[in-house]
């Protein structure tokens, strides 16, 4: 609910105890935007809702609120429409004073919150000795755009990236590499991170083949959890070879993430199965230590245990899930942690949650978020791969999206006979692919599954990063061929005359109600939409046939005219930027 709503919404509060006792305080007066803008720009329904509980006409009771209601201040007088609807119409004046308050603030009327938390965004979490793919796009383009948002609104935010560095998988890969490539194991950089994910596989093969090599891999684990010097050398050469690879698309999605994998809970792992154990949780089932769930059954219809401790003696996912969750309770004195995986995970969350739960360690104001995204399809409706079948690597995906953009302006250019540099033609290439991937995947709610589409995504039309980036470009092209500074355009400016001006100043006032439901609902699909409109509704005010002149409109039209031009471009980059895509004052 933005600023305007609130203030409406307690004078409709004050007028109904004035009309009807003190009984009434605290009766929502049920106000939402119009639905048709000659009806107004809100609507209160709460006269429908108490018909029966006083006894009297819809009607009757509106025009009882209305007399008691004064919102000479905002709006035009109230009109009762219909059963009993409450039609209130924003005052142009008002409007008119809010835009003039919102373009002296760089926050451009977005409060930030009153009382800051500590909040986690936990996604990304790439596995090492693996390549990134198409499968942790989602996450790492959501969870940022999340953590971007949370930061915006004054939140203290800790970025995590829970990334897969230790257990049965290192074993493997360096029992095999101790055969076949032991300079890997001891020198740095001995091999690049494609060769690593082929030997990867090859161990993995032998693994689920050899009954010798998948003892000699098991060994290697102990020795990498007892710490023998070689083997974590070894483990540590590994690691950061990845890291290095996971860093390069990290920087191409200007993304910043903290690091804190799995080994580094690896030595709270007893500890929560001792815990588990005091507070009478832990069952012993066929010599591994369980946590038996409520609501959970195995196809034979018998309660699921959840596996903190297996029969070896070795710990899971789910134990070094719980103990991240306790360490983040207790040390990093997180309010809000917010997981971002994709949503065949959603049993997973909900089988730890309710362990931590049952165990005691989630404090009553600390609250724990799933954040559940459907998968990346290919054209043909299924999951997204390359011809050869496999898994699409990210960093291909990401170079494919540039290189496209790239011949895309190449032939735009040649077809406007525009002169540019190389520098220009590679950072708008850069600029437009990558923000086309990230506007693709964020502008669907994230709990669909969607199409990947090149075309689609860099089309100049429709819903997508280009036409978001091309609508600020067009700004600043105003600002420059008219000379323009926009930071030397006056206070008070603003003066709304027709009814795209009016449309656009309406919908302009709307960014702190749609950052503040994204920062509840954690659907950063309800910004891009909210951009799309945004930019509709400049072109429409715009365009020389159904909208208003503005460098050829006179005085005081003009700098008005400006002036909202200059909001819509920081509304847009304010937006974008919250999404992690870069503007670009030129295309």
């Amino acid at each position: 609910m933005n600023a305007t709503q609130e203030k409406l919404k307690v004078q409709l509060e004050q007028a109904l105890v004035a009309a009807f006792g003190a009984d009434f305080a605290g009766v929502d007066p049920i106000l939402v935007s119009a639905s048709n803008p000659k009806f107004g720009d809100y609507q209160a329904n709460v006269a429908l809702s108490l018909s029966k509980k006083l006894g009297k006409q819809p009607r009757a009771i509106a025009a009882a609120i209305v007399d008691k209601l004064d919102v000479s201040e905002i709006c035009e007088p109230p009109e009762i429409a219909g059963p009993g609807f409450i039609n209130l119409k924003l005052k142009t004046a008002y409007l008119e004073a809010q835009l003039n308050a919102i373009q002296a603030d760089p926050r451009l009327g977005v409060p930030a919150v009153k009382t800051p938390k500590r909040e986690i965004v936990d996604f990304s979490s790439p596995n090492i000795a693996k390549e990134m793919h198409v499968g942790h796009l989602r996450s790492t383009i959501i969870g940022d755009s999340i953590a971007r948002i949370l930061e915006f609104q004054g939140h203290d935010v800790l970025r995590l990236n829970h990334v897969g560095d230790w257990g049965t998988q290192f074993g493997m890969l360096i029992a095999y590499l101790r055969e076949v490539y032991p300079e890997a194991l001891t020198t740095a950089n001995a091999l690049d991170i494609g060769d690593l994910v082929s030997f990867y596989r090859k161990a993995k093969l032998r693994f689920d083949t050899d009954a010798a090599f998948q003892e000699t891999a098991r060994q290697e684990v102990v020795r990498l959890q007892a710490g023998a010097e070689d083997t974590i050398h070894a483990w540590k050469l590994l690691c950061e070879q990845s890291r290095r690879e996971f860093q390069i698309i990290y920087d191409l999605l200007d993304v910043q993430v903290i690091e804190r994998g799995e080994s580094f809970y690896n030595p709270l792992l007893s500890g929560v199965v001792e815990d588990l154990d005091k507070s009478g949780l832990l069952v012993e089932n066929q010599g591994a230590k369980c946590v038996f769930l409520d609501g959970f059954t195995n196809r034979e219809g018998e309660p699921l245990p959840l596996i903190v401790q297996k029969s070896n003696g070795g710990y899971n996912y789910a134990t070094t899930d719980l103990a991240s969750l306790r360490y983040r309770i207790q040390q990093d004195k997180a309010k809000r942690i917010i997981y971002v995986t994709d949503a065949g995970q959603a049993n997973h969350f909900a089988q730890f949650f309710q362990v931590a739960g049952k165990a005691g360690w989630i404090p009553d104001d600390v609250e724990l978020v799933h954040i559940p995204f459907g998968l990346v399809l290919g054209e043909d409706g299924k999951k997204f791969k390359t011809r050869s079948g496999d898994t699409v690597r990210l960093r291909d995906l990401l170079d494919e999206a540039v290189s496209r953009a790239h011949a895309d302006l190449k032939a735009r250019l040649q077809e406007e006979e525009r002169q540019e540099t190389e520098e220009f033609i590679n950072e708008v290439a850069r600029v437009v692919g990558i923000s086309a991937v990230k506007y693709a995947d964020l502008s669907q709610n994230r709990t669909s599954s969607y199409i990947f589409s090149y075309d689609k995504m860099l089309d100049f039309k429709g819903n997508t990063a280009p036409y978001m980036l091309y609508a600020y470009a067009r700004i600043q092209g105003i600002s420059r061929k008219g000379d323009i500074n926009f930071k030397e355009l006056g206070n008070d400016a603003v003066l709304l005359e027709h009814e795209t001006e009016l449309a656009l100043a309406k919908y302009l006032l709307q960014l702190d109600e749609v950052i503040s439901s994204v920062e509840q609902d954690l659907l950063p699909n309800r910004l891009c939409e909210y951009l799309y409109e945004l930019s509709k509704k400049f072109n429409q005010f715009y365009d020389r046939n159904q909208g208003v002149q503005v460098l050829e409109a006179e005085e005081p039209q003009r700098t008005s005219r400006l002036v909202l031009c200059d909001l819509t471009a920081r509304t847009l980059k304010l937006g974008l930027s919250l999404l992690g895509i870069q503007v670009l004052e030129r295309m």
